[in-house]
């Protein structure tokens, strides 16, 4: 075997799935980050939020996004690892996206669809692949 095809050979153990979840979680830990932005700049493009969690105290809701981004990261790079924090943020989030998509699921059909869809991939990678141990 050459040396190159070495450097990428996981035993035949892997299948991808958890590469998968990894860079979802990345996609949702830099989409936080700029949202984050955008409410700590008190964005004109913001709708009303003075109903929510934290009423109208943007600066707030920029902080619970870099929360969620920090989070969404390091269970990314946890996972790269092997580790098991980044497989339980992981399950959590799938958790969560396919209940918030159930929620608004009238509001928006074809965004429930395709969240839904994407919570399911990422639990059934996290599921169907076995946890490896760090080398």
């Amino acid at each position: 075997m050459a040396a190159a095809d070495q450097a990428y050979d996981d035993g035949g153990s892997g299948s991808g799935w958890v590469e998968f979840a990894a860079v979802v979680l990345f996609a949702v830990g830099f989409f936080r980050i700029i949202t984050a932005i955008a409410y700590f700049s008190k964005s004109h493009k913001i709708d009303d939020l003075s109903a929510g969690l934290f009423s109208n105290h943007l600066w707030a809701w920029g902080v619970w996004d870099l929360i969620i981004a920090a989070l969404a990261i390091l269970a990314g790079l946890s996972l790269l690892g092997g580790g098991g924090f980044g497989r339980v943020i992981g399950y959590i989030w799938g958790v969560l996206v396919i209940v918030q998509s159930f929620v608004i699921v009238g509001y928006a059909p074809w965004y429930a669809a395709l969240a839904i869809t994407l919570g399911v991939l990422v639990i059934y990678g996290l599921a169907s692949s076995p946890r490896q141990t760090p080398s």
